[in-house]
C-alpha cells in the first residue's frame, strides 16, 4: 500500500480540486432547494425552443423552477445551477461548468486506460488470442470505449440520438484526419511505408460502413432486424481480419504488447500509483495531504472496480469492490426507476448487500494479500470488465447531458457540441498516443499508429452507433425507430468519406510514404470542414438550406 503515497501530479490535485468544489456548491445549495439540482426529467424539445427563446437568468430560472423542460437525463441539474445559483454570476458558472467538463473528459480516459484497458490485456492474454484479432477486437474496444459508451448515453436520451450520430462521426473524423495528417507531417523526413494491405483493406471496409449508415440516414428509420444487421458489420470485420491474418501469417508481424497505445497514454491521463523511492524523500505530510486531494476521482472508482493487475493489487481493495459492486449496481437501477426512495427500492438495496456480503466472504477466503488471485482470475477479469463498462455508462451519460446543457447556455444545437467539444475531448487521448507511439515506436509503432486511426472509428460505428440503434429500435419495436433528422450530420459523413477517399487515393500513388503533403491534406480538409460548422452555428451559412 506504500504506493499509494507517491504525490500526484499537479493537474491531477486541479481536477480534484474542481470536483470538490462542486460538490460542495451543489451539497449547499441543494440544501435549501432539494428538488432542484438533481433531475427525473426528460426533454421536451418544443418546451426549450421557449426556454431558449426567453432572455435573462431570472426569466430563466423561473422557467425551470416551474417546468424544469429541458433538463437532460444526467444526474446534475446544469441548468438551474447555472442561471439559479450562478446567475448573478455567471463567470462563475461558466468555470464550474468548464472545470466539471475536463473531470469528465478525465475520468472517462483514466478509467479507460486503468481499469477497463488492464482487464482487456488480461482477458487477451487468458484466452490466448493471435495479436491481429485481439488488436481489431480488444485494442479497439480499449481505445473506442469512451466514445462507444458516450453514444450509447446520447441514444439513451430519445430527443437528443443527434449527439451520438455526430460526436461519432466528428470522432472518426478527426482521427482519421486531424491523428492521421499530425503523425504523417511529423514522420514526413522519415519516408516511412505503411503496409498497403491493411492500409486499403480497413478504408474500404469503413466506407462501406459508412455507405450503410447512409442508407439509413436517407430512409429516416430503421428496425429491429436492420440495426441487428448493421453492428454485425463489426463481426464480420473481424472475421476478415482473421482470415487475412491466417493467410499472412508468414509475413513479418509486429510483435508489439496489446493496448501499448494506451500505456503511452497514461502519462496524461492515467493516475500512476507507481513506487517512486526518491519522492519518499519529500516531507511526508505533503505527500499524504496531495494524497488526500487526489482521492475523491480516485476512491470512488477503486472501491466498485475489481482489479487485480499485479502493480495495483489490494487484497482490501478487492474485497471492498465486490461488496460495493452490487450496490452501485441496485443505486443505478433504482434511480433509473425513481423508486430511490420507496420499499420496492429498499428490498433490492437489502438483496444487493447480501449479495455483495457473500461475494465478500468469498474473496476474503479464496485471495491473499501478497499477490493477485490466480483461482476463479477469468471471473474478477470479468467483474472488472462489467463495472468499467458500467462506469463508462455513469460517465458518459453526465457529460453528454452536460454537453446539452452548455447547448442551451450557449444557445448552440448540441450536434455542432458533439462535433467538436465531445469529438475532440474523447479523441485527444488517440492523438496523444498514436503520435507519441508514431514518434518513439519506429517503422513498427508509425504502423500500428495508423492501424489504429482506422481500426477504432470502425468500433465506434459498428459497436457504439450500431448497439445504441439496436437498443432504441428494441425500445420502439414493433415500429421502427425515426433517425435523427439533421442536415450538419451528413455533412460531416461527407466529410469524412472525403478525408477516406484522399488517402486511399493519395497514399498509394505515394508509394504508401507517409508524408507532409498526404498530411496537410488531412488537416487541410479537417479545417475546411471546421469552418463550415462555425460559420453555419454563427449564422453566415445556413447547411439547411444546401439540401433544400
Amino acid at each position: 500500500m506504500a504506493s499509494h503515497l507517491s504525490p500526484p501530479k499537479p493537474h491531477k490535485i486541479l481536477l480534484n480540486i474542481s470536483f470538490l468544489l462542486l460538490i460542495f456548491l451543489l451539497f449547499t445549495f441543494n440544501l435549501s432547494s432539494p428538488q432542484t439540482l438533481f433531475n427525473s426529467h426528460s426533454i421536451n424539445p418544443q418546451n426549450c425552443e421557449e426556454f431558449d427563446s426567453l432572455k435573462d437568468h431570472k426569466t430563466k430560472c423561473f422557467y425551470i423552477k416551474a417546468n424544469n423542460p429541458c433538463s437532460p437525463q444526467g444526474y446534475i441539474d446544469y441548468l438551474h445551477l447555472f442561471y439559479c445559483v450562478f446567475g448573478e454570476h455567471p463567470f462563475i458558472g461558466y468555470s464550474i461548468l468548464a472545470l466539471w467538463l475536463l473531470v469528465l473528459f478525465y475520468l472517462l480516459g483514466n478509467t479507460a486506460s486503468v481499469y477497463f484497458c488492464s482487464s482487456l490485456e488480461s482477458i487477451s492474454k487468458l484466452l490466448r488470442l493471435p495479436p491481429t484479432v485481439a488488436g481489431v477486437t480488444l485494442l479497439s474496444l480499449g481505445n473506442g470505449a469512451p466514445d462507444a459508451f458516450s453514444t450509447i448515453a446520447s441514444f439513451a436520451s430519445s430527443e437528443v440520438g443527434e449527439v451520438g450520430l455526430s460526436s461519432v462521426l466528428g470522432g472518426a473524423f478527426f482521427v482519421t484526419s486531424v491523428v492521421v495528417g499530425v503523425i504523417s507531417v511529423c514522420v514526413g523526413d522519415r519516408l516511412i511505408s505503411v503496409d498497403r494491405f491493411s492500409f486499403v483493406r480497413d478504408i474500404c471496409f469503413y466506407v462501406i460502413v459508412l455507405c450503410f449508415l447512409l442508407g439509413i440516414l436517407i430512409v429516416g428509420e430503421i428496425g429491429v432486424g436492420g440495426a441487428i444487421v448493421f453492428a454485425s458489420l463489426y463481426i464480420v470485420y473481424v472475421v476478415i481480419v482473421a482470415i487475412s491474418y491466417c493467410w499472412r501469417k508468414n509475413q513479418r508481424e509486429f510483435d508489439v504488447p496489446l493496448l501499448e497505445s494506451i500505456e503511452i497514454e497514461n502519462d496524461l491521463f492515467v493516475p500512476k500509483l507507481e513506487v517512486q523511492e526518491e519522492e519518499f524523500k519529500k516531507p511526508n505530510w505533503c505527500i499524504f495531504l496531495m494524497y488526500l486531494l487526489e482521492l475523491p476521482l480516485y476512491l470512488p472508482r477503486r472501491l466498485t472496480i475489481p482489479d487485480v493487475s499485479e502493480e495495483r493489487w489490494s487484497k482490501p481493495f478487492a474485497i471492498s469492490s465486490v461488496i460495493l459492486s452490487p450496490i452501485l449496481l441496485a443505486t443505478l437501477w433504482n434511480s433509473k426507476r425513481n423508486v430511490l426512495a420507496s420499499e420496492e427500492s429498499l428490498t433490492i438495496y437489502l438483496f444487493s448487500a447480501l449479495i455483495g456480503l457473500v461475494l465478500g466472504v468469498i474473496a476474503l477466503e479464496t485471495t491473499e494479500t501478497s499477490k493477485p488471485p490466480n483461482k476463479y482470475l477469468f471471473t474478477w477479469l470479468a467483474g472488472g470488465f462489467l463495472m468499467s463498462i458500467i462506469w463508462f455508462y455513469i460517465l458518459a451519460e453526465e457529460l453528454v447531458s452536460l454537453l446539452i446543457s452548455i447547448g442551451h447556455i450557449f444557445n448552440i444545437g448540441p450536434s455542432i457540441l458533439a462535433v467538436t467539444v465531445l469529438a475532440w475531448g474523447n479523441s485527444l487521448g488517440d492523438l496523444i498516443a498514436n503520435v507519441a507511439m508514431a514518434l518513439k515506436g519506429g517503422e513498427d509503432g508509425v504502423q500500428i499508429a495508423i492501424s489504429g486511426c482506422y481500426s477504432v472509428p470502425i468500433f465506434n460505428t459498428l459497436v457504439g452507433l450500431g448497439f445504441s440503434l439496436v437498443f432504441r429500435s428494441w425500445g420502439t419495436y414493433p415500429s421502427p425507430y425515426v433517425v435523427p433528422q439533421d442536415s450538419t450530420i451528413l455533412v460531416t459523413l461527407g466529410f469524412l468519406v472525403c478525408g477516406l477517399l484522399w488517402a486511399l487515393l493519395i497514399l498509394p500513388k505515394r508509394g504508401m510514404k507517409l508524408d507532409r503533403v498526404f498530411g496537410i491534406g488531412l488537416l487541410a480538409l479537417y479545417l475546411c470542414f471546421l469552418c463550415l460548422r462555425i460559420c453555419d452555428s454563427i449564422g453566415f451559412v445556413n447547411i439547411d438550406k444546401l439540401y433544400l
